[in-house]
């Protein structure tokens, strides 16, 4: 058996939103600061990984260079 079309209503269940142009200036302003921080958050930790890395290069070639001395003191010592 047909079925009656459906029929839309003639008002809008939810009528647009008025703007408050304050709100919106509020917005994209905390948008941006929210951008600018996680760009700022990415650098500070690039930066953190690139000094990690020159230090621990530095603990390296220190190491290195210490144990190469205290070979060469031995050898020196013993006669080897």
């Amino acid at each position: 058996m047909a079925q009656p079309a459906r029929q839309t209503p003639e008002h809008d269940p939810d009528p647009p939103l008025p703007l408050d142009p304050l709100a919106v200036r509020q917005a994209y302003r905390r948008q941006r600061l929210l951008r600018k921080a996680r760009k700022e958050r990415i650098r500070q930790r690039r930066l953190a990984a690139l000094r990690f890395g020159l230090f621990l290069a530095l603990l390296l070639g220190m190491s290195l260079f210490l144990t190469l001395t205290a070979w060469h003191e031995v050898q020196r010592l013993f006669g080897i």
